[in-house]
């Protein structure tokens, strides 16, 4: 009787334990559903965020430089400070990172992005380093908005990929990477220099640009967007320095001179559009066949009128048949000789 006690009490135990792990793989499980069905959530609600394909069949692989000062980029400029609600693309970055929300990579001395673990920026590190004044309060980095340096960013670096679809036979433009670029003045005050600051991939922060609004028009002032749709619809403005290319080279690097440079950027602009324009053929040739085929029609066409005019000319002038003559001509003239 004792003996079927003990095993009946050890068998519960065991239960009990065997549980325990059960429950937690369950919980986890229920907790892994959740996170997908919102990552499927997001992606329908914010398509921006839908990574590329990796098996297209064309990419091309471009750096610019966005210059804040242009009409075209201010709204990612202004307000410098938060004014409500509002605020830069600048200030929305740094207190997303400072949340946590997102990761921040460092930028190389190559100009090359990872966005691998090991490239991860330790943001109090870099608060140190460009001796921003922050707290810690209940252990967090916190920053107040007179001290972040949103003035000082006046420009950024942006990634972008143009890339045929092979699937849905269309072709895009998608931003993958920004980093913002600080502009300071150096200590003897003889000149400015620009800090690129971290590289942020864009795929982390498109929901949440989704989210902020910008103005888009000095005229309207009612005219905004989404930060999410400026990029999506590449309203901004900037100059290549750089692509991804075999020797690894910027336009710096192989560009004897600034009018070398405006070529080349020109050039490689030229490849991009020339390439979405003849996905389905040249359509200059196109073109041309037309409006050959168009003048060939209409050449045609004046031949048909004419000959149809001579026609008719023809008509109106052919002498009259010998039926219609004698009812038309006048009477024979006889003479007749009289009698004496």
């Amino acid at each position: 009787m004792k003996r079927l006690f003990f095993i009946i009490i050890i068998s519960c135990v065991a239960g009990a334990i065997s549980a325990q792990p059960a429950a937690r793989i369950k919980d986890q499980a229920q907790k892994n559903n959740s996170s997908v069905k919102m990552t499927m959530r997001s992606q329908l609600s914010y398509p921006t965020a839908i990574q590329m394909p990796e098996d297209v069949v064309w990419r091309r692989d471009i750096y610019r430089e966005i210059d804040l000062t242009k009409d075209a980029n201010a709204g990612l400029y202004y307000p410098v400070e938060p004014q409500g609600t509002k605020m830069n693309l600048f200030t929305y970055l740094f207190k997303l990172a400072l949340a946590g929300y997102i990761n921040v990579y460092e930028y190389r001395l190559d100009g090359n992005e990872s966005f691998e673990d090991s490239a991860k920026v330790n943001l109090k590190d870099l608060l140190k380093n460009y001796h921003i004044f922050y707290e810690l309060k209940n252990g967090n980095l916190h920053v107040e908005n007179s001290d972040i340096p949103s003035s000082e960013v006046k420009s950024y670096y942006i990634k972008e990929c143009s890339y045929f679809d092979q699937i849905s036979s269309t072709f895009h433009t998608k931003v993958l990477a920004l980093c913002p670029i600080m502009t300071r003045e150096d200590d003897f005050g003889d000149g400015s220099a620009k800090y690129p600051l971290f590289w942020v991939k864009y795929d982390d922060v498109a929901t949440y640009l989704s989210r902020m609004t910008t103005m888009v028009s000095n005229f309207n002032n009612a005219a905004t967007m989404s930060l999410g749709d400026y990029f999506a619809m590449k309203k901004y403005r900037g100059n290549i320095y750089k692509t991804n290319n075999m020797l690894g080279k910027t336009l710096a690097q192989y560009c004897s001179s600034d009018t070398t440079m405006a070529k080349e950027q020109k050039r490689i602009e030229g490849e991009i559009e020339s390439f979405e324009k003849n996905i389905w053929g040249n359509q200059a040739r196109k073109d041309s066949i037309d409006s050959i085929a168009k003048l060939d029609k209409t050449g045609s066409k004046a031949k048909i009128i004419n000959k149809n005019r001579r026609s008719s000319s023809v008509l109106k002038t052919k002498a009259p048949s010998s039926s219609s003559s004698s009812s038309s001509s006048p009477a024979r003239v006889t003479v007749r000789r009289q009698r004496h």
